[in-house]
This record gives structure tokens, C-alpha cells and sequence, in this order.
């Protein structure tokens, strides 16, 4: 049984910040570009491409301040929803100026808000965070990041029922989310949450089939199929993905996109024909 949720203790949280500063080494950039297979490889002086900021500015926090699940425990910058799953839901990026390797960078981060809701599995609870990132006094990207916490079943349930993905993609490209690539993916975002490589982890205590597809990681891949395949020179100046249906391992996916009037429509597909994540590109 949960804690009872005290909404105002947690809506205390709203308005806190903090600021990191980071010298964007090219490394990450380098290994994520292996990952995803890319020829163009970023350097030196280059810019960053989206949504790859999010290999910089991480938390590192001690063993000691890190829980079960292998998140960093609860409190601290956000607030300590008493609810034990977290999941990134979906996420808004604005472009402004591209990040470039080889600099300085800053990140401004804000609790926006902080609301309950009650689903058809019990209580919600979402958690808003805008950052702002700049480099050299630049205003260079603002993005929303929408988290939900939720409660954990206490045994394994089917999915809920999945919506239909399009079938009229432009672009295509299958891809298989191995252990391998989920756990090189966790590194590089040092994401600690064990759902993404601890396979008796996720299977016996969050009931889930298989190892969890991480929801940045198919927000990555949808930009990635989009650099490949879009007719654009420039990246998007603005991007917003959804989180509809996990995707695990033990499938294949399938990125899917088609040109729109002013810029992308994106999405995933699972192995039985069903959306996973949506998202949307829109250029200037």
C-alpha cells in the first residue's frame, strides 16, 4: 500500500531551480553516434545534434542516495512523490541556437508544476520540469520534460490495449532493441533505473515482460530516422514526443515517419502493429 499523497507538500516544489554548468565533451556524442550507427560523427567546434544534450548535465548521485529501482532517491530538486514507478512521459524541445561541442555550456532547471490525477490503475501524480540551456550568454534550447509517477501493479497484468499504428509512413527502418544497445544507452545517460538491464528486476518486481525500451531512447531514434530521412538541411527548431506503449527487447520496433507541410510526423510501431511512441518535428 502507497503513502497517502499530500498534494500541497508536493506542489512546495514548484518553483525550485538549479543551475549546472558542463565543459560538452565530444566524447558521448562520439559513442552515441556508434550506437546509432551513424558515418557522421560529431566533433570539435560541431554542433550537437537533437535531442543529444541529454548525454550532458547528468546526476551522479551516491550509492548511498540512490534507491532500489536504481533511481537517485526521492526529494532533493524533485519532489518526493510517494508513488514507486517514474516514467518520462513525453517532452517538448525548442531550438533556438545549436549546442556546440569543445564549449562551455549551462542548464537552468524549473519545477513548473506538479498535479494528481487519478487513473483507471490509481493515483497519478505529474511532474513538470522546464530547462533552459545556453552557451556563452546564447539562449540555445528550452525544452519541457513531463514525468508521471505512478503505482506499481502487485502482479503481472497484460498491457492495456494499444492503438493501431499509421500504415501510410513516407520512411521507414526496423530496429532491435537488444540488452546490448539498452544497457550502452543507460551509460551514456548514466540512468540507473534497472528496468533497462536488470532483467530479474524488471520481470519479478515491476511485473513488466522483458527489459524496458527507454523513452529518450525512442525519442532519439525518431530524430535519428528524421536526420536520415527527412528533405530538411537544418534540424527541427521544434520536436514534441509521447509515450503511448512501452516497447521491450524481445521485439522488434519499427521507426516510422512521413513529411508534413511544415515539417514531421513520427512514430513507432511494435511487432503486433500497435503505437508506441508519437512524436512530431516542425521546422522554422
Amino acid at each position: 500500500m502507497n503513502a497517502p499523497i499530500d498534494i500541497d507538500h508536493l506542489r512546495q516544489w514548484v518553483g525550485r531551480s538549479e543551475t549546472r554548468e558542463q565543459h560538452l565533451d565530444p566524447f558521448p556524442a562520439r559513442a552515441l553516434a556508434g550506437l546509432l550507427d551513424r558515418a557522421d560523427v560529431p566533433g570539435e567546434g560541431d554542433a550537437l545534434p537533437l535531442p543529444w544534450h541529454w548525454l550532458y548535465f547528468l546526476d551522479a548521485p551516491s550509492r548511498e542516495g540512490t534507491g532500489v529501482d536504481g533511481h537517485p532517491k526521492r526529494g532533493g530538486f524533485l519532489p518526493p512523490v510517494p508513488l514507486p514507478r517514474r516514467m518520462w512521459a513525453a517532452g517538448e524541445l525548442t531550438l533556438h541556437e545549436p549546442l556546440r561541442l569543445g564549449r562551455a555550456a549551462r542548464k537552468t532547471s524549473t519545477v513548473r508544476s506538479v498535479e494528481l490525477k487519478q487513473g483507471k490503475a490509481g493515483a497519478l501524480v505529474f511532474v513538470t520540469v522546464a530547462h533552459e540551456l545556453e552557451q556563452g550568454g546564447q539562449p540555445c534550447l528550452s525544452e519541457l520534460q513531463h514525468i508521471v509517477y505512478r503505482e506499481a501493479p502487485a502482479a503481472p497484468a497484460p498491457l492495456p490495449p494499444g492503438e493501431p499504428a499509421s500504415t501510410d509512413a513516407g520512411w521507414s527502418r526496423a530496429v532491435s532493441p537488444d540488452p546490448v544497445m539498452l544497457f550502452r544507452f543507460s551509460a551514456l545517460t548514466y540512468n540507473g533505473h534497472r528496468i533497462h538491464y536488470d532483467r530479474d528486476y524488471a520481470t519479478r518486481e515491476e511485473f513488466y515482460p522483458a527489459l524496458v525500451v527507454h523513452g529518450p531512447l525512442l525519442a532519439t531514434l525518431l530524430l535519428d530516422l528524421l536526420a536520415r530521412e527527412g528533405q530538411a538541411t537544418a534540424p527541427p527548431a521544434h520536436f514534441r514526443f509521447r509515450a503511448q506503449r512501452p516497447a521491450f527487447d524481445t521485439e522488434p520496433l519499427t521507426l516510422c515517419g512521413r513529411q508534413e507541410a511544415e515539417g514531421a510526423a513520427l512514430w513507432t510501431t511494435d511487432a503486433s502493429g500497435m503505437v508506441g511512441m508519437t512524436a512530431s518535428a516542425r521546422y522554422r
